[in-house]
């Protein structure tokens, strides 16, 4: 028997030369890394489209919309949170009557 490599995502995107929003649409979407590979168009293939049109005309038309904003993980926006600068609070009040306008 030989032995079936199980592809990961990050192959996957490699190979289909895929970005993050398409690996989310296509997650979203319910398929598997070896879905996309097996729809690698061939040479001989000229009809086909390339994998990452494929997906976002299949997203479009189930979802009504394509994703453009790159999806943020969780350890990213604990990075953003951590790397804020603290407000300062200001020693004195200004009053409305002190605004020169």
């Amino acid at each position: 028997m030989s032995k079936i490599k199980k592809l990961t995502w990050s192959e996957a995107k490699k190979r289909c030369h895929l970005n993050e929003m398409d690996v989310q649409m296509a997650k979203e979407l319910g398929m598997t890394p070896k879905s996309l590979v097996k729809n690698i168009p061939a040479s001989n293939q000229t009809w086909k489209v390339p994998v990452k049109i494929w997906i976002r005309d299949l997203y479009e038309e189930k979802f009504d919309r394509v994703l453009t904003v790159k999806p943020i993980h969780c350890n990213e926006a604990k990075r953003k949170i951590g790397t804020q600068e603290k407000e300062t609070v200001s020693d004195y009040w200004i009053g409305e009557e002190d605004l020169p306008f």
